[in-house]
């Protein structure tokens, strides 16, 4: 019964991701071509509430759901290491147009095409898990 109010955020996450077309392939296309603002300001006002969400919950040691602290530890800054992982996320981005969450929402809609885009996002975390200790870090 604890897990309830999270099954209804995702549920109400994935409304307003419907609602708002921020899983819809055309925006998602238009923002790649630079042709429309509207997923933009979605991404900016993302940016703007988590924010001050994060710098929140450091502030009040925030806790996850079996009650342990939640710990932000800090990045190693690397300009090849999130330039190729940033390339090669936005080329699957732009070519199945989805990312994560968009993808279990379009599934949920009943667009049975993503279900291909999804198994390969898993084969690619897979890969990834695989390959992590040959990769540069």
């Amino acid at each position: 019964m604890k897990q309830i109010k999270f099954l209804l955020a995702g549920t109400l996450f994935g409304i307003i991701m419907f609602k708002s077309e921020a899983a819809s392939w055309y925006r998602i296309q238009e923002m790649f071509r630079f042709q429309d603002f509207h997923m933009y300001g979605i991404i900016g006002l993302a940016v703007a509430i988590g924010v001050p969400m994060v710098w929140f919950m450091k502030k009040n040691n925030a806790k996850d759901s079996s009650g342990a602290p939640i710990v932000f530890r800090p990045k190693a800054w690397s300009i090849p290491r999130y330039l190729f992982g940033g390339i090669i996320f936005g080329l699957g981005w732009a070519l199945s147009g989805a990312c994560p969450g968009p993808i279990v929402v379009n599934i949920g809609a009943g667009f049975a095409g993503y279900i291909v885009v999804l198994v390969a996002a898993m084969f690619g975390t897979f890969l990834y898990g695989v390959l992590r200790d040959k990769l540069p870090h």
